[in-house]
């Protein structure tokens, strides 16, 4: 049975005889009521990106990689709200037990850490959490590898905190090894490095997680080569072709958007054989990113009648009304002018062409960039952290209302 990750389970059964404790009873709120209401309430959200780029910049700035699927940021803080009001917002008693338990060198129990990394609202509180950690760690050690995943809630709780320094510390701390020991917590870390423009930083959490030998799936592949994109570096282009070689070669399977990033890299350096290579690597050439790839790749290449070729078929395609046409980059275009200027030609083609992609609604101000970064419209729910007024107001309520059904 697959580890859990992010749900906060039972603890041993209490004697009739004994009271109960906070643990049980907290994990108990959480495994039922907390985690149905949570799901239910972010399960076709999205983790919301901020970046900035150099190929320009959407008005909203507002970009996407990785969903609330994949992240879960949500569902941690309708947990962490939920246990926050079983203690009454007052955490003080339990973490002086905490903090006694360490004193004297007592056994900490799953649960007591599972409570603690929910009740942290503070940097301070983290470097509690840190040490309860490396204890937790140090006392279950290689016979814990296959129970509760504690590397994601902890990247979550960085997450949420802004914390990206201790989430690090951490995970590339040897003394913890086998703590991460999911693809999940690097994603996080990644996410949130690459959301705070840290691109090297994430490059270097990518390096540690093949170091540690966790398989790369298809969301690492999709944060390598947009970290290694928006490092934009002679270094960062052939880091992104090994990439792709090393994946064919083991029989990966590739997102669609790994591509565009890995054409898009070697765009930027010019490298115009490998932008080549990777663009016949994409099988789904239906869509708007590749049509605006393929172009600046002819460009680049000299293939200026290919050029006109490409924009005058995506003209020709016939499309049911409510089908939306294939749409070109203002951007692109400009670049395309640009390429064809100095040839009369073809400017005079490129004219006519875009006053009729023009006329049939197919140019748009989106940028390449605005393009890769763009959430499948599949998944289109945007989200963000939640506020203390949403998880004060409408979390708790909710979970106070499911909890009284039972």
């Amino acid at each position: 049975m697959a580890p859990r990750e992010e749900t906060v389970g039972r603890g041993p059964a209490r004697q009739r005889s004994a009271p109960a404790r906070p643990g049980h009873k907290m994990a108990a709120v959480l495994s039922r009521s907390a985690r149905r209401v949570a799901r239910a309430a972010v399960r076709r959200s999205v983790v919301r990106l901020f970046a900035l780029g150099c190929w320009g910049c959407a008005s909203a700035g507002k970009w996407y990689l990785l969903t609330e699927d994949n992240i879960k940021l949500q569902e941690f803080q309708q947990a962490k709200a939920a246990i926050r009001n079983e203690f009454h917002g007052n955490k003080d008693p339990y973490f002086k037990n905490i903090k006694e338990k360490l004193k004297d060198n007592r056994i900490i129990l799953k649960n007591e850490l599972k409570i603690l990394l929910h009740l942290c609202q503070t940097s301070s509180d983290v470097d509690l959490a840190k040490k309860v950690i490396y204890r937790y760690h140090e006392q279950s050690g290689i016979t814990d590898l296959r129970g509760f995943k504690f590397g994601p809630l902890f990247m979550r709780l960085c997450f949420e905190l802004d914390l990206e320094t201790p989430a690090v510390e951490l995970i590339k701390d040897q003394n913890l090894r086998g703590f991460f020991s999911d693809s999940t917590s690097f994603h996080i870390l990644m996410t949130m490095l690459f959301k705070k423009g840290r691109y090297k930083s994430a490059l270097e959490v990518l390096a540690e997680m093949k170091k540690q030998g966790i398989p790369f799936n298809k969301e690492t592949y999709l944060l390598a080569f947009a970290i290694c994109y928006k490092l934009g570096s002679l270094e960062s282009c052939k880091i992104s072709a090994k990439l792709l070689e090393e994946a064919q070669l083991k029989g990966d399977t590739l997102p669609l958007r790994a591509f565009f990033f890995a054409v898009a890299s070697a765009l930027k350096q010019d490298d115009i054989a490998q932008a080549q290579f990777c663009c016949s690597q994409i099988r789904k050439t239906e869509n708007r990113l590749y049509s605006n790839l393929k172009v600046l790749v002819q460009l680049r290449s000299g293939l200026l009648e290919e050029v006109i070729k490409t924009l005058e078929a995506a003209m020709d395609v016939d499309t049911p009304p409510f089908v939306k046409k294939i749409e070109f980059s203002e951007q692109v275009l400009a670049t395309a002018r640009e390429k064809m200027e100095k040839n009369p030609d073809f400017s005079d083609k490129l004219r006519d062409v875009y006053a009729k992609l023009r006329a049939s609604g197919q140019i748009t101000t989106c940028t390449l960039e605005d393009m890769l970064f763009q959430i499948p419209s599949s998944k289109k729910i945007p989200t963000k952290l939640l506020n203390k007024k949403q998880l004060g107001y409408q979390a708790a309520k909710l979970l106070r209302s499911n909890l009284l059904l039972e």
